[in-house]
């Protein structure tokens, strides 16, 4: 197939070689231009032959860009079609595995599979080919997965690059198949990227693509290996497969899947010999001690799969007193009880029963109550929840499980039981009328988790803020420690697809009141963490919840966190939209807390895409609000939102005095972040005012504290906040390692609307050092960037640093359009600093351009805007304006006084490399 398909790529591009050549002959024949070479030249004067030959070639060309797909076609799968993905719902999130569970010694003689997967292996590794995906398939309890495991840690060596293990719930009781777009959000995030960073959206298809091409490219040119464990369908296969050769895939199914360029490693059940083996292995016991024809019966009778093989010698091992005949017999009493069941079915089941009815009464209840859990794994904290014990004797019981082949340890002392063992446990308890029933044991767990998400918030949460209150009875449940911020952060990490399947569970069940409080709770952490497109379907599910119960409150907090999700994934008439929403549902149950944080988080939306009138309205309103419930906290974010607003506007002085009284109450309440926020603010609005001192010290103030945070997205924003200031300080190389740090941040982060900030800032450093084709090239990108976020107020500040560059490439027109549609940007907005500025690179354009007159015209508009607002760099930039301008009319004499106000103020500012200049052209001047 790789050998059709290369073929026909090679003859496709052979084909458009000679289409090129003949276009090129047959252009120059009829043109009659320069002659071509040796029998090109025969060619060249034969155009008729040629226009034949052309033909030909297009024809066949043709022909093969349609044999290209057929190529490239799947086999086709026999299944049910696939529904679209309902976006609306909570997200399967996949329990991904950053190594390799552990090895198990339930693992027997499979001599001839691992051979051929370790030929397989090397053959492809050795030829320097791709590397097949190797499907390995087989019935239930056969031990694909164990398999599976086995042979990544012989095989491990040869992947230094890492080792992944997903499961995708393809066949778990009670749970749904991960979708391939959640598993690929998981497997990127276990793989280090940073979650801010994976694609996300509304478009599922186009979602799932970007997310499998970034998976693609992060494991290019690795020699990775990756598990993908309990697999439903090739659709579900088939994005999470890595696009370079060297990556080893192994895949389990109980299905045989059908997909392009495979190797499928069945696994049966064992030989009768080897199922022997492996049980006097296990039963602990000699070997001469045991009646081999009696264990040969045993493991007939339980299939000959390794599952039910592990538990019958753990049987005979925990009762040294039993003989193997005193286990056939109770096996065999098993197998009677479940007679109904299918023979497959019976074989593995009668061995579960026998090791169930063989534990102590209380054990048997706590592996009864396991079933009923929605979770993929859990540990001892969850255990004792769902048997209303303490964690020391829920340990000892899962440990007392484990010992019994009863149930599965993963690393970080984790347990997950085997899918088979799960829908065993579901079963005894619908059968035995258990006490306790699915709802009661989601409403435990449920309990547990808002207790757990309490003592994390405390963490997670600003000080100040208002965190989601731990539920009424949380002091009987007990909780992990969590004595740190990383500590929260792992196990959260950890635990994340285990709420969201308790969520979902929840919601079917009609819990909606834990759907609503459980999506609340994890606000704080998907805020920072994302990905925020399962942060929007939880909410939108949390809302739906709301609705059913009638909970306005609830839902106006729903609605409310949805917009903020929406607004970090740069989606604001989304964000918008919600937020509107949500003050309208907190009007209705009087809620002004409530409908000042949505105002406030409005009024940020706002701001953001420059429509300061609105955003002004909202943070004022918001702010009358928090005064009136004494809200300090939200009164801080007011005040500081409202101050970026005010800045917007160039109003300095009421931008100053709101951050400062914000920047007080912040540190009233001792909160960092906000404290490190304000002072971020503030020195932007110094550096507008021309103060770069003090500018300088408050963003490192800030940067300090950022650090000390661990907090990268706002580290990036003081960094570009400081190397702005060094800039125009001269300190050009500061600058550049500043901005190219946030850069990098930023790209890391997934933080476009930050990313294009960078991007510009670079480009007006290398238009500063004269590198206007690299300083064009990085502008107009920001540009785009900026276009695409709805940024208005980013578009128009880059358009006035392009209309610059153009005007030193003579690029006359081009410079007077972007400053054009620049200024109309930033007079609908009111900002008066960014439209002198502009003024003023207008007017050195059309002093370069000979026309001193037009340019004086432009600096006085200029000179008068920055001396209203108080804007001491464009002022500067005005008066030297002016006085180059009246210089090149009326002579040197005219330009003294404007181009010494120029330069005192300069000085003043210690904008050192202008001041240079004036100072030597008044020398020349006066020599």
């Amino acid at each position: 197939m790789r050998l059709r398909r290369g073929i026909a790529l090679a003859g496709v591009a052979g084909g458009l070689a000679v289409t090129t050549m003949l276009v090129g002959l047959v252009t120059n024949a009829v043109s009659e231009q320069s002659q071509w070479p040796g029998w090109l030249g025969w060619l060249q004067e034969h155009a008729w032959f040629s226009f034949v030959l052309l033909g030909v070639v297009m024809v066949v060309g043709t022909g093969l860009l349609a044999a290209l797909p057929e190529a490239r076609t799947p086999v086709q799968v026999t299944e049910p079609p696939r529904q679209p993905e309902d976006r609306s719902g909570i997200p399967g999130a996949a329990l991904v595995l950053r190594s390799l569970p552990r090895d198990t010694a339930a693992f027997t003689d499979r001599a001839a599979e691992l051979e051929r997967l370790m030929l397989s292996v090397r053959a492809s590794q050795e030829h320097n080919e791709p590397l097949p995906v190797h499907v390995v398939d087989g019935m239930p309890g056969v031990g694909k997965t164990t398999f599976a495991v086995h042979a990544g840690h012989v095989l491990s060596e040869r992947f230094p690059d890492g080792q992944l293990f997903v499961n995708l719930n393809g066949h778990t009781p009670g749970r749904s198949p991960v979708q391939a777009t959640e598993a690929l959000a998981s497997l990127l995030a276990a793989a280090g990227v940073p979650t801010q960073q994976i694609p996300m959206g509304d478009d599922v298809g186009a979602v799932t693509e970007a997310r499998a091409a970034m998976w693609r490219g992060r494991l290019a040119d690795k020699k990775a290996l990756l598990i993908l464990d309990n697999v439903a369908s090739y659709q579900q296969l088939e994005p999470l497969l890595p696009g370079g050769g060297g990556c080893l895939v192994l895949v389990t199914s109980r299905k045989r899947l059908a997909a392009n360029e495979e190797v499928v490693l069945p696994v049966e059940a064992l030989p009768p010999g080897h199922a022997v083996d492996l049980f006097v292995r296990l039963s602990g016991r000699p070997a001469h001690s045991l009646d081999r024809a009696v264990i040969a019966t045993l493991v007939r009778m339980c299939g000959y799969l390794p599952l039910g093989v592990s538990l019958l010698a753990a049987r005979l091992r925990h009762h040294p007193s039993w003989s193997a005949e005193d286990l056939r017999e109770r096996l065999a009493a098993a197998r009677d009880r479940l007679g109904e069941l299918r023979a497959g079915e019976r074989a593995v089941t009668a061995t579960f029963d026998l090791s169930y009815r063989d534990l102590p009464q209380e054990r048997q209840k706590f592996f009864t109550g396991l079933g009923r859990y929605p979770g993929t794994d859990l540990d001892a904290y969850v255990g004792a929840t769902l048997g209303s014990l303490s964690v020391s004797e829920a340990r000892r019981h899962l440990d007392a499980l484990y010992d019994d082949h009863l149930i599965d340890e993963q690393p970080g002392g984790r347990y997950q039981l085997h899918d088979l063992l799960r829908d065993y446990a579901r079963g005894l308890a619908a059968e035995e009328r258990a006490s306790m029933d699915d709802a009661q044991a989601v409403t435990r767990v449920c309990t547990y988790y808002l207790a757990a998400l309490a003592n994390a918030n405390s963490h997670m949460v600003r000080a100040g803020a208002h965190a989601p209150p731990p539920p009424e009875d949380s002091s009987e449940v007990e909780t992990p420690p969590m004595e740190s911020r990383t500590t929260v952060l792992e196990w959260l990490e950890s635990e994340r697809p285990n709420i969201f399947a308790c969520i979902r569970r929840a919601s079917s069940l009609d819990l909606h009141g834990f759907v609503i409080r459980l999506a609340a709770a994890m606000a704080p952490f998907l805020r920072q963490a994302g990905p925020w497109d399962q942060a929007v379907g939880l909410h939108q599910t949390a809302a739906d919840a709301a609705r059913h119960t009638g909970d306005r409150r609830a839902l106006a907090n729903a609605l409310a966190e949805l917009g903020v999700v929406r607004r970090f994934m740069a989606a604001y008439p989304e964000a918008t939209e919600a937020l509107n929403q949500a003050v309208v549902e907190y009007e209705t149950v009087g809620d002004q807390q409530g409908k000042a944080d949505a105002l406030n988080q409005a009024g940020i939306v706002w701001y953001l895409t420059a429509d300061t009138e609105a955003a002004a309205r909202a943070q004022t309103e918001a702010l009358a609000l928090y005064r009136e419930v004494g809200d300090r906290f939200g009164l801080a974010n007011a005040l500081a939102d409202l101050g970026m607003v005010r800045r917007q506007t160039s109003h300095f002085d009421a931008s100053m005095e709101a951050q400062t009284e914000a920047l007080s109450i912040y540190r009233e309440l001792r909160d960092r972040y906000g404290e490190a926020n304000s002072l971020r603010d503030l020195g932007v609005v110094y550096c507008l005012m021309g103060d770069y001192e003090r500018a300088a010290r408050q963003h490192q103030a800030a940067l300090d504290i950022y650090r000390e945070l661990d907090d990268r997205v706002h580290q990036a924003y003081a960094l570009n906040e400081l190397g702005l200031v060094r800039r125009l300080t001269g300190a050009l190389d500061q600058a550049g390692d500043a901005h190219t740090q946030a850069l990098e941040y930023y790209t890391e982060l997934g933080d476009r609307f930050g990313r294009a900030n960078s991007t510009r800032h670079l480009g007006v450093l290398e238009r500063v050092t004269g590198s206007f084709t690299e300083a064009t090239r990085l502008l107009e990108e920001a540009l785009g960037a900026y276009r695409d976020l709805g940024s208005r107020g980013g578009e128009a500040t880059a358009l006035s640093e392009l209309g610059v560059v153009r005007g030193l490439v003579r690029d006359r027109d081009g410079a007077v359009e972007a400053f054009q549609h620049s200024l109309e940007i930033l007079r609908d907005l009111g900002d008066r600093c960014g439209e002198a500025e502009v003024l003023n690179h207008w007017g050195m354009l059309l002093r370069a351009a000979d026309d001193p007159a037009g340019g004086r015209d432009h600096f006085e508009q200029a000179l008068s805007l920055a001396r209203e607002i108080r804007c001491r760099l464009e002022e500067a930039r005005a008066l030297e304006g002016i006085g180059r301008c009246d210089g090149a009319i009326d002579g040197p004499a005219q330009a003294e006084r404007m181009l010494r106000e120029a330069l005192d103020l300069y000085r003043q500012l210690g904008v050192s490399a202008a001041a240079g200049e004036i100072e030597r052209l008044l020398a020349s001047q006066a020599g």
